[in-house]
Formats: structure tokens, C-alpha cells, sequence
């Protein structure tokens, strides 16, 4: 069994819980552990990918990630990477951080908060700029019962780990390693992951007698409201799982 996480905390977490487990641990993202593991002629029975964020992201103020807790503009899941929200956030220009905003959080008034950023340069922390989105939102917005910064912070933390374009060149390599019969999983947590993943599993499983996977899921599986009592932030996962039925051509 292989363990993969771009995070170097979570990949030390794991070594903790799977103690003296027969397994192995890659800390790389999804991508270039999977490369990897083609490049070694792996093949697997299961895979699932565990997409976006975990709840120490979120919990952990100096990550970033959250805008409930003041942090530095972070957001990195590898820390050994340049690029952060403090380098998107004080030095793009107007249509890079517009066009980010409205694709990557399917923000209406990206172009309001886009400028709003802007005009406040230079901006230290996850509160501060939690609170600029918030004022600049705050002529348009209803009453709603998400955050008014939460499709900014979601659109920078995807455009940091360039995870969309991870996610669309990872999906094509988990096929590929999966043995005949083997099954794929994919937990996703947004619609714009979801629409990836659904879209390639269409693709590969309506092909007539080409198709070489099957859907396991017809609709994706959402957890159960004894689940998100648990663990709310499980209330928008969504999971989607197929099988290898032919050996690869």
C-alpha cells in the first residue's frame, strides 16, 4: 500500500498512525507520485484520491488557509513550493486575480473583490484580506450561510496548489495504474472537482465496446447526516467510483 501527500505534515501523521503497517509513503502531490509509480510499472487494485484540503489546514492558523483564524497569506499543501497566497494576493494584476476569483471560486462580484484587494496592497493576513472581500461583497450579498470570503479563499487555494490542472493530468494516471478489475475512487468537495472527475469517468465508461471502465456509482455518494454530525466539513463530498473492465490496449 502506498500513502501519497504533498503535505509534509500529513505524510509525518501517517507514518505515525500506520506503525509498523506494511506500507509506503511518498510525499509528492498527486501527479508526480503517480507518474512515479507508472514509471515503476505499478499496477493497484484501489485507488482513492482524497481531494482539497484537511481539517489541520483549516484548524492550523499559520497555514493560511482559514479566514477565521488570522494567519499569513499561505495556503501552500507543500511548503517546499514558491508560490503562495501572499505572492497571488499583493502582486497580481487585476485580470490574473479577477479571472482566478470568478473561475476558481465561482465568485459574481470577482471583479468588486478583485479590485477591492488591489486598492488595499499590501495585505498581511488571512483576517485582513477575510475582511476586505467581506466589505466589498457587502452591497451585494444576501443573507447567506457560507462566509462572504469563502469562494475568494477557495479560488486562491486552488490557483496555489494548481489543483484543477493536477487533479485533469492525475485522472488519466490513476487509469492506467489500476490492474484489470481494480476500482478508482475520487472524493471531491467542490463542484469544479466534481465536474472533472464526472466528466472523465463519462468518457471513459460510455464508449460502447471500447469502454474500458464501468461506473460503480450512478450518482455520487454523499455522506449521511450521522456523518456530517461528526464531521461536518463532510456535508460537500462527493464520491464517485469506477472499475477497470479491460486490459489497456
Amino acid at each position: 500500500m502506498y500513502l501519497v501527500d504533498r503535505d509534509r505534515e500529513a505524510i509525518d501523521y501517517l507514518k505515525q498512525v500506520f506503525t509498523g503497517t506494511p506500507v509506503a509513503t511518498i510525499n509528492q502531490n498527486f501527479l508526480a507520485a503517480s507518474q512515479q509509480l507508472l514509471d515503476e510499472n505499478r499496477h493497484f487494485d484501489m485507488i482513492l484520491a482524497d481531494l482539497g484540503t484537511s481539517s489541520p489546514h483549516l484548524e492550523k492558523a499559520n497555514r493560511g488557509f482559514s479566514f477565521s483564524k488570522s494567519g499569513p497569506l499561505d495556503m501552500r499543501m507543500d511548503s517546499r513550493q514558491a508560490l503562495s497566497a501572499e505572492t497571488i494576493v499583493n502582486n497580481w494584476g487585476l485580470d490574473q486575480l479577477q479571472r482566478t476569483i470568478a473561475e476558481y471560486g465561482e465568485e459574481a462580484q470577482a471583479e468588486a473583490v478583485a479590485k477591492a484587494i488591489i486598492a488595499n496592497r499590501p495585505i498581511a493576513d488571512t483576517a485582513k484580506l477575510a475582511e476586505i472581500v467581506t466589505i466589498a461583497k457587502r452591497s451585494y450579498v444576501r443573507a447567506s450561510k457560507i462566509h462572504p470570503a469563502t469562494k475568494t479563499f477557495q479560488a486562491i487555494r486552488i490557483a496555489v496548489n494548481d489543483e484543477l490542472n493536477q487533479l485533469k493530468s492525475s485522472l488519466p494516471l490513476w487509469h492506467r495504474l489500476l490492474a484489470p478489475g481494480g476500482r478508482l475512487a475520487v472524493i471531491s468537495f467542490h463542484s469544479l472537482e466534481d465536474r472533472i472527475v464526472k466528466q472523465y469517468f463519462s468518457q471513459h465508461t460510455h464508449r460502447g465496446y471500447d469502454a474500458d471502465l464501468i461506473r460503480l456509482t450512478k450518482k455520487p455518494l454523499r455522506a449521511k447526516p450521522d456523518e456530517i454530525d461528526i464531521n461536518p466539513r463532510a456535508r460537500s463530498a462527493k464520491l464517485r467510483a469506477v472499475a477497470k473492465i479491460k486490459i489497456e490496449r
